[in-house]
């Protein structure tokens, strides 16, 4: 028997039903154990499920999405992670009939993100997947004997499929990679804080409002139940004793059909049953009965505690006594509800929980900060403010960044929820926030760099290409410019621009770098947008902010690697630049700009300037430009952009050298000041 102790544990979807219970146990049970929670706030969230974790010195909560690449990778790293229990996902089968898609990219694509970057950091120890009983399909009526972990899935409906699929994707990073991954497949779950679409808090609700419980078909079909406490303790127990690579059932023989669910509730609300209950149309696809032998989860300690008479009168009394714990879930109630199923949508908050300050997020360092939620927006100004921005990129590092400017200047802005090849959608967010200019910080630049665009060229295409000119033409119908974060990576070192020349690429130049597919879409999008005069293409390169521990953070990246070419190259101290973006939105500039400091640095005066400031004992080695090509799958772009444009229109702008003195190496100076 496996025995774990993990330090620091990301809990995705943790303020839904389950992983709320299971965080909230761990907390109280491990208080020297760091949790850090990630939850979007989905429809079926809701920060109040993690009210008893609330003054935890042990807990911080993250809003964010699974599906962002960028923010999973700064959390495993930044909160050093070395153990990931999995429970985010869609799950009420209901919706999956009728918006299959969101749950692919949920469970699907957001479990592939979440094991791409453990195989990136190569820092977790566990890897705890949070599956369904459904996957095993339908059991036989007459099975004496329940499914085992080995038995074969047969999903049989759009969820249990897509939880199936990405149950693939574990078990082949556990072979393939070496991941620590366990997998659970647990039995329904019943308890305090579950959103009402699922069947007993719905009927429980219905019941307390004095209306019918619906039935789907006869009711005769059978499920198993357990109580929420008892399945936080089941993780419990796996997350300590589980054996790397298996799976483990979570289950309970006591099973009841549904006709016999609902009429336990009707006594405990002394209703009659014959009156009380409803025989509605059926789903498409109904399981008659999911049956699991859960002997192996026994054998490492866990039992089942709470009968079915307790808890069911321990649900009854919670929801009795929280009626309004979940606001209007008339929805909900509907014997066939299609709940809305898109990231904050429905947003619920602590009493009293904390706000975003000026400049302040998440990762503001700030360890006073435990919740983070979205801004009060239920004071609105009276007056029509000068400027309002639309951002789109919000889980990026640029468009994070441009929020706390925002926010920091006072300036009104809302990121765009709309994907950007999606023309109704642009729409969509542009009339309901009636902006003044627009921000497109959004676009692919590869997971975990630029290599991943080589194989996957429609993906790079649609978002960096269709994308980006969807959006300039939808703002140019409505009078709007467009504040393009684009790339000077589409120039190399040339005969007419030799390395070490101080002859830069100016504005008009055109690309001349084509090694990287990457490069091929942004040069061609940069040409295209030539023709839309609601433009100004700002070209960054290679990055760097005074945020240090940001693994984006050029200065981050390189001080990570074993080895580096030492090349000079054109270079964007956001600090600097970005507060100058949007100076040049308030000016109304257009047409295409270098968006570098002045002049060159290279890589070893970066790290010269790394191990004066910042490490004294640091090393690192050079290789050639041949030598790194045998590593990567894409060449690199290398080159200086001519700054005299820029320079021109902010003469206070400094150079490459000293905006990296100013605004990264002095405020994060380690090393006494000579």
């Amino acid at each position: 028997m496996s025995n774990f102790t993990p330090k620091n544990i990301l809990i995705t979807g943790a303020a839904g039903f389950i992983a709320s219970h299971v965080a909230n146990r761990l907390i109280r049970n491990y208080p020297e154990y760091k949790i850090v929670v990630l939850d979007k706030l989905d429809y079926c969230s809701n920060l109040k499920n993690l009210l008893p974790s609330k003054s935890s010195p042990n807990f911080k909560f993250v809003k964010g999405d699974i599906g962002s690449a960028d923010l999973v990778n700064y959390l495993l790293i930044t909160e050093n992670i070395d153990t990931i229990m999995h429970f985010a996902a869609q799950t009420h089968v209901d919706n999956s009939f009728g918006n299959s898609f969101e749950f692919t990219k949920n469970n699907i694509y957001g479990t592939h993100v979440l094991l791409e970057a453990c195989k990136v950091t190569g820092q977790i120890r566990r890897f705890i997947h949070v599956s369904t009983d459904e996957v095993y399909g339908e059991t036989e009526e007459d099975a004496v004997v329940g499914n085992h972990e080995a038995s074969q899935l047969l999903p049989t409906n759009p969820y249990s499929a897509t939880k199936a699929g990405a149950e693939m994707l574990v078990m082949a990073y556990g072979r393939s990679y070496g991941l620590p991954v366990i997998t659970t497949r647990g039995n329904n779950v019943y308890g305090p804080n579950q959103f009402p679409e699922k069947l007993i808090p719905k009927f429980i609700l219905l019941a307390m409002r004095g209306k019918t419980l619906p039935i789907h078909g006869d009711g005769a079909n059978v499920r198993s139940y357990l109580y929420c406490e008892d399945v936080a303790e089941a993780f419990e127990v796996v997350l300590h004793k589980g054996e790397v690579g298996h799976v483990y059932n979570i289950g309970t023989k006591k099973e009841r059909r549904v006709i016999d669910v609902a009429t336990d509730i009707c006594k405990l609300f002394n209703m009659d049953p014959d009156k009380s209950i409803q025989f509605v149309e059926n789903r498409p696809f109904n399981d008659q009965r999911y049956f699991l032998d859960d002997q192996k989860l026994k054998n490492i300690g866990w039992s089942e505690r709470t009968t079915w008479e307790e808890g069911l009168r321990k649900t009854m009394e919670w929801y009795t006594s929280n009626p309004e714990w979940w606001g209007d879930v008339s929805g909900a109630l509907l014997p066939h509800p299609r709940m809305l199923m898109m990231p904050g949508g429905i947003e619920r908050h602590f009493d009293g929980a904390e706000q975003y300050e000026s400049g302040q997020s998440e990762f503001s360092g700030n360890s006073n900060q435990k919740m983070v939620v979205p801004p009060s927006k239920s004071s609105q100004p009276t007056e029509k403010p000068a400027f309002k921005f639309l951002i789109y990129g919000r889980t990026g590092w640029l468009g994070g960044l441009l929020g706390k400017l925002c926010e920091k200047q006072g300036i009104p802005y809302e990121y765009g929820k709309g994907r950007l090849e999606n023309r109704a959608q642009i729409l969509a967010d542009v009339l309901a926030v009636k902006p003044t200019h627009v921000f497109n910080a959004a676009g692919l630049t590869g997971r975990p760099n630029v290599d991943w665009c080589e194989s996957h060229k429609t993906e790079t295409i649609r978002v960096n290409v269709a994308g980006t000119l969807t959006l300039a033409d939808v703002c140019r119908e409505h009078g709007l410019l467009v504040m393009n974060f684009a790339t000077g990576c589409i120039f190399e070192y040339d005969a007419a621009h030799p390395e070490g020349s101080g002859i830069g690429y100016k504005e008009e130049d055109t690309p001349n770098f084509i090694g990287s597919f990457y490069s091929k879409t942004k040069a061609m999008v940069e040409e295209l947008l030539k023709e839309y005069d609601n433009v100004c293409t700002l070209r960054v390169r290679m990055p760097i902010s005074s945020d240090l521990s940001n693994p984006r953070n050029f200065i981050t990246k390189i001080s990570r690697y074993n080895k580096v070419v030492n090349i000079p190259n054109s270079m964007t101290v956001l600090d600097e630049l970005l507060p100058i973006s949007i100076e040049m939105a308030k000016r109304n500039l257009r047409g295409i700009w270098n968006f570098t400091n002045p002049g060159v640095i290279s890589h070893n005066e970066i790290l010269e300037m790394y191990k004066q400031y910042i490490d004294p004992d640091f090393k690192w080695a050079n290789f050639t430009l041949e030598e790194q090509a045998k590593v990567i799958i894409a060449p690199r772009s290398n080159n200086e952009m001519d700054g005299a444009k820029l320079k021109k229109e902010f003469p206070e702008l400094l150079s490459i050298k000293d905006s990296l003195i100013k605004f990264v190496y002095e405020p994060n100076r380690k090393t006494p000041a000579k």
